[in-house]
């Protein structure tokens, strides 16, 4: 029975996302602001787009896989069992090909979130947009061919384990583009540690420690060594936390004062970015370490007394993790409780260069920007010329006596 409702439950919410990344591929296909063209849209933006162009390629599969499952367990079918032609590993080819581009539709907009933020706090412009952009378009086509380094060990064969491994390592590529193009944008930029920012550098760090597992992963040899141990775990978690929930974080933290008119509490967000931060390291690195001695995942305990020291650290980290997270909870009250004092009535609290700073927060009529030639940086400095002219107005002119040469003359005998 259970089995049942889960099956329903997947179905009807699949259905919902496909229909979802329809309506976000078309919004933003069709319903742009004058004169913004593709090539003039936020990363964020094409982020979000490429994540929703997954959404409608692979979530198909994901329907086509749980209707089979049905016909197999209400009509007594055998797609998916060894009986009259079926085959069991033809489940888990499916929902892999459904799966793998399911992780990248988790970490683009994190990609995206990390470029907005980036380019806020560093008072530059995004370094390489248009390399920004391809290696996204990059990442989104490769995505689709990847799936199979999941079950390197299910007997693909030599030449189809080889052909995967490298599509994985192909894939690692434009993620290191945008990761050299994060780190140049913050090059000699005025970098603010603000608790987004935060968010962001944890991002770079976890993230590039998760991706180099990840190709070591990708190596079918070494897979074939640490499929089934903690180490996938481990590296599961590396990129999932450090690039999923840290960019949510980032981006919550950051459009928060967009969406409500108030900031969150710095204070408290930092408590909880370095609970979260220090607490992923204690809890996810002795995995690693447990993986080398030989624990296996799936497993509800260890007879093994020498790995009891290293379960002991991870559990220390997941409560300096569950202490990040009441961090959170702590930060959401104070700022709730303080919000007429930690009002923003600018639109724009961190004094950015995106086009969502250039309005105020959300009214009940709609937003329609004309960006006809001009760039974000361009937007900014409208809107910072705008803040000089009102400060212009508030200024009380002083008399200052003009310097001739007798004067100039005058004040070095004075001296």
């Amino acid at each position: 029975m259970g089995v049942d409702y889960w099956i329903w439950a997947l179905q009807i919410s699949g259905i919902g996302t496909t229909l979802t990344g329809i309506n976000f591929f078309v919004t933003i296909l069709k319903m742009r602001t004058k004169g913004m063209t593709m090539f003039r849209m936020p990363i964020f933006t094409w982020t979000s787009l490429c994540a929703n162009v997954l959404i409608i390629a692979s979530f198909p599969i994901l329907t086509a896989t749980i209707a089979l499952l049905t016909l197999d367990r209400y009509f007594g079918m055998h797609f998916f069992t060894n009986d009259f032609g079926g085959n069991m590993m033809m489940y888990v080819n499916l929902i892999w090909a459904w799966g793998h581009p399911e992780v990248y539709i988790l970490i683009l907009p994190a990609f995206g979130v990390f470029s907005e933020v980036i380019s806020t706090f560093a008072r530059k412009r995004l370094f390489g947009y248009m390399t920004m952009v391809w290696a996204t378009i990059a990442i989104t086509l490769l995505s689709f061919i990847v799936w199979l380094h999941h079950f390197f060990t299910m007997g693909a064969g030599a030449n189809v384990n080889a052909f995967f491994g490298i599509m994985t390592m192909i894939i690692a590529i434009p993620t290191g583009v945008k990761v050299f193009n994060w780190l140049f944008t913050m090059f000699r930029g005025s970098l603010e540690l603000t608790s987004p920012v935060l968010w962001t550098l944890g991002f770079i760090i976890t993230f590039t420690l998760g991706g180099m597992t990840g190709v070591m992963l990708a190596v079918p040899a070494a897979n074939f060594v640490l499929h089934n141990s903690l180490f996938v775990i481990a590296h599961f978690h590396n990129v999932i936390i450090g690039g999923v929930v840290f960019g949510m974080m980032a981006g919550l933290t950051f459009w928060f004062p967009k969406a409500f008119g108030f900031t969150l509490s710095e204070k408290w967000g930092k408590r909880s970015f370095w609970c979260w931060f220090i607490g992923f390291y204690v809890a996810f690195m002795p995995l690693y370490v447990l993986a080398f001695f030989g624990a296996v995942r799936r497993m509800q305990s260890y007879a093994n007394p020498e790995w009891q020291p290293w379960m002991i650290l991870a559990w220390v980290g997941a409560v300096i993790i569950m202490m990040g997270i009441a961090c959170t909870v702590i930060q959401f009250w104070v700022s709730i409780r303080d919000r007429k004092l930690n009002a923003d009535v600018t639109g724009d609290p961190w004094d950015g260069r995106t086009l969502s700073g250039q309005r105020l927060h959300p009214r009940r009529s709609t937003t329609s920007h004309a960006c006809r030639k001009w760039g974000i940086s361009t937007a900014s400095g409208r809107r910072r010329s705008a803040v000089t002219k009102s400060w212009k107005k508030r200024l009380t002119p002083i008399f200052i006596c003009r310097v001739t040469p007798w004067l100039a003359l005058s004040s070095a005998f004075l001296r």
